[in-house]
């Protein structure tokens, strides 16, 4: 079965507002064995969202609009998708009449417009709605010989997400063919993506029954892996088959194969170790403290630590030694590894993590370019100091360090 998500409405087409319906949506579909293959955003706009109906109703077996089902004049996915289907509505007096009582109720008069929430498309179930007036519907026909189903489901996440589980999600169980998908979600550090990939492939390309999605940020890369199958036992075996292949292929450098940050394994860590981490960052500015304290219960393993932005703080927060940084620069091995050591002895902390560099986009010299970053790590035994050099803007540079030194942390317990 193809299904394609339709979510109406300019809104989102802003920066101000975001799609979130389809992303339930598609986690509901998923559930059923059907997967999304096609999701169009498209505004309040007659002509538009014909053509946009028009072409999803032409190539997708299930076709679900979400919005565009208000009162208003620019609520408009009732007469775009009755165009498209070549059908005509109808407005059912019925519904007219228990929204009439439902303002009544509230001492109300209901304006003439809201009367529109009640036509429905010839031949369409209506689809009530318990937390607003905008009706859902239902629709089933013979298309090219296959069945197809169009739902319509108003904007609201809270009344399409009452509507999907009431209303819809019964009627798609007794419809939809048996199947299942299986996913899993692979995370690496610290390699590029082109790298990555090119290991990779060979791999993956081998499974045409699991769909390999890769997905690069900044100083990781992601393995999204999607399988289809009779059988969740089957749909589970070609995925976890895939997983271990490229498991072995990267090695240490994957850190997560079900979906956590790396902050997380970070955290699950220390605490399976007992330990306390403590930091000192310069160039960082607190965000590798940021994103250790984003997990709930970071309490248990992360002590805190310092902002040392300026050499002079180095020295009266994480006791660095003025002579240090006159000999070898604030932006050092020497200094990250000052860092990292009294961090961790003036919190009494059993791991302590420096980080010190150049984010940009000014402040580099040929020597010491911008990007340039030091990070150590230390649990009093052993240390490691890693230089790299990342590339991109000030919020990318420094995204990379953080990354870096989380991803030493994780590494010196392995």
């Amino acid at each position: 079965m193809i299904a394609e998500i339709v979510a109406v409405g300019s809104e989102m087409l802003t920066p101000f507002r975001q799609d979130t319906n389809s992303l339930y949506l598609t986690g509901q579909l998923n559930e059923l064995g059907i997967n999304v293959a096609f999701k169009t955003i498209v505004g309040d706009h007659r002509q538009q969202l014909a053509s946009v109906a028009a072409t999803a109703l032409q190539r997708s077996n299930l076709v679900i609009f979400s919005g565009g089902l208000g009162p208003t004049e620019d609520d408009l996915t009732r007469e775009c998708v009755a165009e498209a289907l070549g059908l005509e509505l109808k407005r059912d007096n019925d519904l007219v009449a228990a929204m009439y009582k439902r303002f009544a109720e509230r001492r109300l008069s209901m304006p003439e417009n809201n009367a529109r929430q009640a036509d429905i498309i010839s031949g369409a179930q209506v689809l009530p709605n318990r937390r607003g007036t905008a009706v859902g519907q239902w629709l089933q026909r013979s298309q090219n010989e296959a069945l197809q189903i169009v739902v319509l489901l108003p904007g609201p996440p809270h009344e399409l997400q009452a509507m999907w589980e009431r209303e819809v999600l019964s009627r798609l169980r007794g419809i939809a063919p048996p199947s299942a998908i299986a996913t899993r979600v692979i995370k690496t550090a610290m390699l590029g993506e082109s790298a990555v990939d090119a290991r990779t492939a060979p791999i993956y390309k081998k499974y045409s029954n699991v769909q390999t999605t890769v997905l690069a940020g900044q100083g990781q890369v992601e393995f999204h892996l999607l399988a289809t199958a009779m059988s969740k036992q089957e749909a589970d075996e070609a995925v976890e088959k895939l997983a271990s292949e490229l498991q072995d292929e990267l090695g240490d450098a994957v850190f997560s194969t079900s979906g956590e940050s790396l902050e997380e394994i970070v955290g699950l860590y220390l605490q399976m170790r007992g330990a306390k981490l403590a930091v000192a960052e310069s160039c960082t500015g607190g965000m590798v403290a940021e994103r250790l304290t984003s997990v709930a219960g970071s309490s248990r393993y992360f002590l805190g630590g310092a902002v040392v932005y300026s050499n002079d703080l180095k020295t009266l927060f994480a006791d660095v030694p003025p002579l240090l940084i006159e000999a070898h620069g604030a932006v050092s091995r020497e200094v990250a590894l000052a860092l990292a050591e009294n961090i961790r002895d003036i919190c009494n902390a059993d791991i302590g993590l420096g980080i010190t560099g150049i984010a940009g986009p000014g402040g580099g010299t040929e020597e010491k370019p911008v990007g340039l970053v030091y990070t150590a790590v230390t649990d009093g035994q052993k240390h490691e100091v890693v230089e790299r050099r990342f590339f991109g803007d000030r919020e990318r540079i420094r995204r990379w360090a953080s990354q870096q030194a989380l991803d030493l942390v994780r590494r010196l317990m392995m």
